[in-house]
């Protein structure tokens, strides 16, 4: 059952797939206080649900997500130093929720991403957009450093792009995000939403348990060396995971070739 939930400045379709919609169109979906503060909320409540086995993040208007709003920047001119980290932990704190949450999310992107937006986008863990997307790290144009949202984009993007965009700012296409793997599927804009479905509907028809252990393997292990402790915790995980009621109900139907 799909129910929705209301939210001022997104909207949230609860389900098997799951849809989280930025609904700040005539600003170009760019972040303010209570928008960071929905996406938080709405990804906690993802987290912790027993429905949800995929969500699907996407925008209403022409843009993905714009970064600040201009407003909420203007009103941050003269904050202290103590104001200013307790602003920007409200950034750091929706990026991370959504970088952990256990559940995959899926970004539709058919509207240009531009600073804070790219971390947005980085956090998700498949990225599918339209050939007229356009994206830039803008933040250097204003004197500042795109500092809260550079782990995930250097992890998503890569160390030597992120050399040359952090500190150039220039707007680069869907297509170049496609070929440095920022973007994993590029499609025509008609085509998204079926594209995005398709990798959607693949998640939710695998184990729920098994997915979100897979997530939680890619984080733990891409940082690590090689090393011998390190395959002896791989060892461990496949061998406890072997043993799950949910492993066990699907192998054995696999091999009885059984639902």
């Amino acid at each position: 059952m799909t129910t929705t939930m209301p939210y001022k400045h997104l909207l949230f379709e609860n389900g098997a797939i799951a849809r989280v919609t930025l609904n700040r169109p005539e600003v170009r979906n760019a972040f303010n206080e209570t928008l960071l503060d929905e996406l938080t909320h709405v990804f906690e409540y993802i987290n912790n649900s027993d429905v949800c086995r995929v969500v699907i993040l996407q925008a209403n208007g022409k843009s993905f997500c714009a970064g600040a709003d201009l407003n909420w920047m203007k009103s941050m001119v003269d904050f202290s130093l103590e104001e200013n980290l307790k602003d920007s932990s409200r950034l750091a704190n929706m990026l991370n929720t959504i970088y952990k949450c256990s559940v995959p999310v899926v970004a539709k992107i058919e509207g240009d991403v531009y600073a804070g937006g790219v971390g947005l986008a980085a956090v998700c863990d498949i990225v599918v957009a339209s050939k007229n997307v356009r994206f830039c790290i803008s933040e250097a144009k204003l004197g500042l450093l795109p500092a809260t949202i550079s782990p995930y984009v250097i992890k998503a993007l890569g160390e030597q792009a992120c050399r040359r965009y952090f500190v150039t700012s220039e707007v680069f296409t869907a297509l170049k995000a496609f070929e440095l793997g920022f973007v994993h599927e590029l499609t025509e804009l008609e085509e998204t939403e079926t594209k995005v479905f398709e990798i959607c509907t693949a998640i939710a028809q695998n184990a729920p348990q098994a997915v979100a252990k897979c997530k939680q393997l890619v984080r733990d292990i891409a940082p690590l060396s090689i090393e011998p402790k390190l395959i002896d915790e791989t060892v461990n995980r496949i061998a406890s995971i072997r043993t799950s009621d949910e492993a066990q109900g699907r192998m054995k139907a696999f091999l009885n070739k059984t639902k």
